[in-house]
């Protein structure tokens, strides 16, 4: 008898890469769709590779159909919240629209073959927008301010209406989480990669937007565990990843440059307003409480660690 069977998009992402090691280690038979030309330097060779594009549902959904997997993560997205102020409508296509596509793709193959098939959709804490409170929980209500968060909300709901027509549906509402993997495109990355070239002697200054934002900074293949939980639960849910603790752009910066071994680093930051955001969440800090109770999840990783690995992993990439 064949062993479980899953599908992920997004796949050739930083969590993406993380997620298909740990199911091959597990034994599951991975699939993935991903874009044409799309580079997977970390996707492991074992993984079955589908191109394609999300936004095309009659063939993701012929190829779900064909497939048949017992787990699907979707975890594709348009990631960049500037990006999605640059392109609204790409962005309600991927992150709302296709989502929630394939959400009724999976429940068609649950239905068709007669099984349970666990789906687990990547949400973001974008969702809360500037939160009413803090930390925010599952219960916290959905007020984004930006088209990302925005498309983000409507594939979460979603998933809770799926979730209620029978199908084992998680929306898992991510907060930062970070790793070596991480694009240059995003600031972490950014500030690690340009505070390894100043140590190096590479750059001069590392120009970012606002310093003064907070973010609940986890480890990535912590929150790729999480996933899993989800998926293998005995019921579905919403459930928010974060390590309930908050530090600043400006934090980051500080713990990088002091990880890299520069002291005097406060003239090399430069501010650009064209960096600036329209709105920008000033407080994004999660309670995971049902995470820990219902899945027995923690994270594993601090934030002096989590920025102490990158930093030596860009060092390491500019000897």
């Amino acid at each position: 008898m064949p062993g479980p069977r899953a599908f992920i998009t997004g796949a050739s992402g930083q969590d993406g890469s993380y997620l298909a090691e740990r199911l091959l280690a597990d034994g599951v038979e991975v699939h993935s769709l991903t874009l044409s030309g799309e580079p997977a330097e970390f996707l492991p060779a074992d993984v079955v590779r589908h191109q394609g594009d999300l936004t095309d549902v009659a063939a993701t959904r012929a190829l779900l159909a064909d497939l048949a997997p017992d787990e699907v993560y979707n975890l594709a997205a348009l990631s960049s919240v500037a990006a999605s102020w640059e392109d609204p409508d790409l962005n309600a296509s991927i992150n709302g629209g296709a989502a929630v596509a394939l959400l009724e793709s999976a429940w068609q193959v649950a239905q068709v073959h007669d099984k349970q098939v666990a789906f687990v959709q990547c949400s973001s804490a974008e969702i809360f927008g500037e939160p009413s409170e803090s930390p925010q929980s599952e219960a916290t209500p959905l007020r984004p301010v930006n088209p990302y968060g925005a498309a983000k909300a409507y594939a979460h709901l979603m998933t809770g209406v799926y979730r209620s027509r029978g199908l084992h549906a998680s929306s898992m509402v991510l907060y930062n989480h970070e790793s070596p993997r991480r694009s240059p495109r995003f600031v972490t990355r950014k500030i690690t990669s340009t505070v390894a070239a100043i140590a190096a002697g590479k750059a001069e200054e590392i120009v970012l937007g606002n310093l003064d934002a907070r973010r609940d900074f986890g480890w990535a293949p912590d929150y790729v565990d999480a996933m899993v939980r989800a998926a293998r639960h005995g019921q579905g849910n919403d459930y928010v990843i974060a390590t309930g603790v908050s530090h600043s752009v400006r934090d980051f910066v500080a713990a990088a440059f002091t990880q890299a071994g520069v002291s005097d680093w406060e003239d090399r930051v430069r501010v650009d307003p064209a960096l600036l955001r329209p709105t920008d969440p000033t407080d994004l800090r999660g309670d995971a409480s049902r995470a820990r109770t219902e899945l027995g999840w923690a994270p594993t990783l601090e934030f002096p660690e989590i920025v102490k690995q990158m930093v030596e992993t860009d060092l390491e990439l500019q000897s």
